[in-house]
């Protein structure tokens, strides 16, 4: 079974980052999170010269994102049944 570690809000991740680049060593830090130094790896590739406030806006926009594929969905869904009654009427 998959060991569940502590997921990390992305502030948190942004901050541990930026104490690397304030002299820290990759590997006193990963120790007091408790993650790898490739878990570290990964974040700093995945957010890697992000601040706080262009993170917000990220997540804003993935919220968008997932809200404007959810409509598109129940759109697409819609017009399917439409064309049903379309053609079962012909």
């Amino acid at each position: 079974m998959k060991k569940q570690g502590k997921r990390y809000k992305q502030e948190q991740i942004i901050y541990a980052l930026k104490q690397v680049g304030g002299g820290r060593k990759i590997a006193e830090i990963c120790r007091e999170l408790g993650v790898s130094e490739a878990t570290y790896h990964r974040w700093k590739k995945q957010y890697a010269g992000m601040g706080v406030s262009e993170l917000r806006r990220l997540k804003q926009l993935e919220d968008e994102n997932a809200s404007l594929r959810k409509l598109v969905s129940d759109l697409s869904l819609d017009k399917h049944i439409l064309q049903e009654i379309v053609s079962k009427k012909l």
